[in-house]
């Protein structure tokens, strides 16, 4: 940071962004943008006693939990966080990057009769500027915004990751840009910036910035550009420079409802290696999974067409939107809800009494039916991994509506990067959903491991039968857009490598054709209704009984096997 710059801020009162301040996206920047007039009314914007009312005893609860005594507030600000920390017996060191700031937080902390110990350093140089380990750094107020350069963020993180012990936290939050971005919602007004009088709204957002305007009483008016961080690519960050475990809570709330939106993430990190490699799910099974990598493109057209408004509304419409699957009938006129739970029921009843209190993942889970299914009856604990975020929103209202939010948890992901760690789970169980992928082999190396030792595979699939000839399923894999099929011996000679060993194949083959056939006469009842009234288009309906057909093709032909899997691990 240049000295010059220091000088000039001490008197400025107004800020300068130039002829195109949407243009500014600099790291050092900031130190120009906190002038004297902007900080001397930054507690306008903060009301302290509003701050202390909304977060509670949050930071307090969480340090002491895990053990800290010793905490470097990297981020200051007007130091409202090192008063409270000292106040609750914490041993506080109170750094910021802007002078302005720290002159602040000294002078609040000395009317409260506290005396800070300050020190004013870049993050990048953290480990230059303070000597000594801490067992907790805090970053917050949305502080870590303010780096424009991926390069200076791995940087910054790296020196906050030498400066703890070795069982140390870093507490950072940020606002939530996901929602800015995406535009599902603006800004609270609640928990962070308390100020009555005092307003603090996006001006301009895009995937490289975010200028907010902050006006004060009298209308005197400020900005500050900062980098819109997602909350994904956030923790991606911390685990590329080795922290260990990410648990994300939304407005100080551990199990927020993603449907509500929250105005901030606060994300708590530890840095301690798990020698043991415990598994996330039996210390907090409903702990932030790890971040999760790049789609395939396989995965990613799955997740396109699940997310498409004639895809949901024919699924939720035709199809129940509870179970999504293929079920096993008893007549030739059942309704398809009540074969696809049948499904449901069976591969549980085929699992036995070790399903009872598991901790299981469902791949694929679509709306979560399964996963509600096996929470309630069987009293376990149960991830639903899916990868369509349409789904998944109608999943988690219907754990709230069912009872069963603190038994069941949705998570948007794919299963060829399953987000937990090794041998996290008793059971891992999937329903027609592998068929979806361009890596089958490595959907089930997932799988293997995160599977606990002695742990159990359960999954059905459409798949090619065995003896299928060369080219025949071609109408079916130009449907689902891919170029393969499983088999039932791909998927034995696959778990076999992986050192499984096959329980049973419950076959069921003669159910493709039927439960096929029943969609489509459903379809054919019901596509008038659905077009005249805007549920689903036309075009998808043409083209919907157009691959329903060849499934039900398939099936009669013998080219297709499908039934229950069970491999023990």
């Amino acid at each position: 940071m240049s000295s010059e710059s220091d000088t000039q801020a001490a008197f400025k009162r107004t800020q300068d962004f130039g002829e195109k301040p949407t243009e500014v996206r600099q790291t050092n920047h900031y130190q120009d943008e906190y002038v004297h007039g902007f900080v001397e009314r930054w507690d306008e914007l903060i009301d302290w006693d509003g701050r202390a009312a909304s977060e509670g005893r949050f930071f307090i609860d969480t340090l002491k939990r895990y053990g800290c005594k010793t905490v470097l507030d990297a981020a200051a600000g007007t130091g409202f966080h090192s008063v409270q920390l000292l106040k609750a017996g914490f041993d506080v060191t109170t750094v910021d990057g802007s002078p302005q700031m720290l002159i602040q937080a000294f002078n609040n902390a000395h009317e409260r009769g506290l005396i800070l110990s300050t020190v004013r350093s870049d993050w990048r140089w953290l480990s230059r500027d303070i000597a000594g380990r801490y067992d907790a750094l805090i970053c917050l107020g949305n502080s870590f915004t303010h780096i424009f350069d991926e390069h200076d963020r791995r940087r910054a993180l790296a020196e906050f990751y030498s400066m703890l012990n070795h069982n140390g936290i870093l507490i950072l939050d940020q606002r939530n840009y996901d929602a800015l971005l995406d535009g599902t919602s603006g800004p609270g007004h609640k928990y962070y910036y308390c100020g009555e009088h005092v307003s603090a709204e996006p001006d301009h957002v895009d995937n490289g910035l975010a200028r907010f305007k902050y006006t004060f009483p009298g209308n005197d008016t400020f900005y500050l550009n900062m980098y819109p961080l997602r909350r994904d690519y956030v923790h991606k960050l911390m685990n590329d420079v080795g922290f260990q475990h990410v648990n994300t809570y939304g407005d100080f709330q551990s199990t927020y409802d993603n449907n509500s939106e929250p105005d901030f993430f606060i994300h708590v990190v530890e840095k301690a290696y798990r020698e043991s490699d415990e598994d996330i799910i039996s210390a907090d099974w409903k702990a932030e999974p790890l971040p999760v990598e790049e789609y395939s493109d396989a995965v990613k057209t799955a997740q396109a067409y699940y997310n498409s408004d004639d895809a949901e509304n024919f699924y939720s419409s035709l199809w129940g939107g509870e179970d999504i699957h293929i079920g096993l009938y008893q007549s030739n006129d059942e309704p398809v809800i009540d074969a696809s739970h049948r499904t449901v029921e069976h591969m549980a009843e085929q699992i036995g009494p070790s399903l009872r209190g598991a901790e299981v993942l469902d791949i694929g889970g679509g709306y979560g039916g399964s996963a509600r299914y096996i929470a309630r009856e069987y009293q376990a604990k149960v991830v639903s991994l899916n990868l369509s975020e349409v789904q998944n929103r109608r999943g988690r209202r219907q754990n709230l509506e069912q009872g069963l939010a603190d038994q069941v948890r949705i998570v948007d992901g794919d299963f060829e990067n399953i987000p937990y760690r090794d041998n996290s789970f008793d059971v891992v169980w999937s329903q027609d959903a592998m068929l979806h992928s361009g890596n089958r082999v490595r959907v089930l190396e997932e799988a293997r491991r995160v599977l606990k030792p002695g742990g159990t595979l359960i999954f059905t699939d459409p798949m090619a039968d065995d003896e299928c000839p060369k080219g025949v399923l071609a109408p079916i894999l130009a449907r689902i857009q891919l170029d393969t099929m499983g088999s039932p011996g791909f998927y034995r000679k696959e778990l076999n490598r992986l050192g499984f060993t096959e329980r049973d194949f419950d076959v069921h083959t003669e159910q493709v054709s039927m439960h096929y056939g029943r969609v489509r006469e459903e379809l054919n009842k019901r596509a008038d209704e659905l077009v005249s009234n805007g549920t689903i288009s036309q075009t998808y309906v043409d083209n919907m009984r157009e691959g329903l057909g060849h499934w039900v093709d398939g099936g009669k032909a013998g080219y297709l096997a499908w039934g229950i899997m069970i491999f023990d691990g």
